[in-house]
């Protein structure tokens, strides 16, 4: 008989299902001389086994083939009964082979003859790993199938099409998995899509199918996340917005395979749709409406400059006839009258400084330069701070719109400066830097904060963001070094002219 290796400290527990005792102790020795730390039971009637299988932790089950009122066939399918998975080994005097093979059919592990019982551990050790290994891929099994039904649950709670598309190395595609939002998002059920992928990507408008082709092509290529929106028609003739996102992975074949969903986006772009012509028309109304306001400011300073103006100087004049012809020891009322004269003045002072702030005259005849010169030495004068133009290039003449548009902002920074600064000097720089219109203002105040830029009731920042978006421009807004604002706008650079000159080619 081979000797065994013996085992060292490792534990067995054996069901033996044996009429004769002495047989059952030849077989429990066998295992007790390969070093078995031994656990056993002798049963040798159906009752006993049921007890013993249903009650019992066994490793496995040795089975005498023939007992009085009871067999290894009857055992074992008092096993399977009770749906038990162990290694059911019978071993028996005398078995015919016919019989043996019946019982392999069974469902016996294995079967030996009591004179060859040097088998008998080797083929228990093989028959427990066999075992070991069919639960492992039960559990493993059980398992995948958990994890599936999980995964179908979270997916049909999904508002979208879930899918596994493959790219094989021909170029052609496929669905590996498609969720049953398929149905709801193309019309098409799951099985169609596998069967047939093209009722995919015939669906995607022919305007939109290009752009998507190129997403898949350079996600393949680069191993990029692809996030695409498109136009497709389901198989009702409906056309709607999706947005697809999926994540591609390079196989060991070199195949590609996406894991994604696909998503309709129809009222959010729909919705998105509707507010770009809502901002669009809010720009032409404000546009209108400015237009409006210049022309309105325009009449209220022609007014005011031939009107008003032409009164005060009529009314000067008459004061200064009636001053020369007054006696001249009345030094009383020359004096009223000198006064009255200076008040003249300064209305129609006054009178010229509205009316070229409304609408200035130099801003139409002179170009955006000499405009903010010339309001920067007005404000210097009304207000007392020390206004320094020397960054003014007079070269720059930019077209009417982009320079009454900056103007109105200069004015209205300057008003700012006035109302919030605390400054006593401004500088100011007009220039041309690459195809940009650059014009700062810059101020040695208190400067500005956050909180002052985020008030809801800022509306002459927010009127400037308003006009610099409508130029295609931009502002900066920042602490001026070592103290102060800074206010630094860049509009594109269209010259005065360019239109006049594009409408005689």
């Amino acid at each position: 008989m081979a000797q065994t290796q013996p085992k060292q400290n490792a534990s067995l527990n054996l069901l033996v299902i044996e009429d004769s005792e002495d047989d059952a102790l030849l077989l429990v020795g066998c295992f007790k001389r390969a070093g078995y730390d031994l656990e056993f039971q002798r049963v040798e009637n159906a009752n006993a086994a049921r007890l013993a299988m249903s009650s019992g932790s066994w490793n496995a089950i040795l089975s005498d083939h023939s007992m009085p009122g009871f067999n290894a066939l009857a055992a074992l399918e008092l096993m399977q009964e009770l749906q038990l998975d162990l290694p059911f080994i019978i071993v028996s005097g005398v078995i015919d082979e016919e019989t043996a093979i019946a019982a392999m059919r069974a469902g016996a592990h294995d079967y030996l003859s009591k004179d060859r019982l040097d088998r008998l551990v080797p083929a228990v050790e093989r028959e427990i790993r066999e075992a070991k290994n069919r639960n492992e891929r039960r559990a493993a099994l059980a398992a995948v199938q958990e994890n599936e039904a999980r995964f179908r649950s979270l997916v049909s709670n999904i508002p979208g099409m879930v899918f596994q598309l493959l790219r094989v190395t021909d170029g052609e595609m496929r669905f590996l998995y498609v969720s049953e939002g398929a149905t709801t998002l193309l019309g098409f059920a799951p099985d169609e899509l596998a069967t047939c992928p093209r009722f995919f990507f015939d669906a995607i408008h022919a305007e939109d199918r290009n752009a998507f082709d190129a997403a898949l092509a350079l996600s393949a290529d680069r191993l990029t996340q692809v996030n695409w929106d498109g136009r497709i028609r389901d198989a009702g003739g409906t056309e709607k917005w999706i947005n697809l996102r999926s994540t591609p992975r390079q196989l060991a074949s070199g195949e590609v395979q996406w894991e994604g969903i696909a998503s309709n986006i129809t009222q959010s772009k729909l919705a998105e749709n509707e507010l770009r012509e809502s901002r669009a028309q809010l720009a032409e109304l404000s546009s209108h409406l400015e237009s409006a306001k210049e022309e309105e400011r325009e009449r209220i300073a022609r007014d005011i400059h031939d009107e008003l103006g032409g009164t005060l100087v009529a009314i000067k004049i008459e004061a200064a006839l009636l001053s020369s012809k007054l006696p001249t020891d009345p030094l009383q009322l020359r004096k009223r009258v000198r006064g009255i004269e200076g008040l003249i003045d300064e209305a129609i002072s006054t009178a010229g400084r509205v009316a070229r702030e409304l609408r200035p005259g130099i801003l139409k005849d002179f170009g955006l330069a000499a405009a903010i010169e010339c309001q920067a030495d007005d404000f210097s004068q009304r207000v007392g701070l020390n206004c320094d133009t020397a960054g003014i290039d007079h070269e720059v003449d930019p077209d009417e719109k982009t320079s009454l548009a900056l103007f109105r902002i200069f004015q209205e920074a300057l008003t700012n400066v006035a109302k919030h600064a605390q400054a006593t000097r401004v500088g100011i720089r007009l220039s041309i830097g690459g195809r940009s219109l650059i014009l700062e203002i810059a101020d040695n105040g208190r400067g500005i904060t956050t909180e002052d830029m985020n008030k809801p009731k800022s509306f002459g920042l927010r009127g400037i963001h308003e006009r610099m978006r409508e130029l295609g421009g931009s502002l900066e807004l920042a602490r001026n070094s070592p103290f102060g604002t800074r206010v630094l706008l860049r509009a594109p650079y269209k010259p005065s002219g360019s239109e006049r000159l594009n409408s005689f080619q």
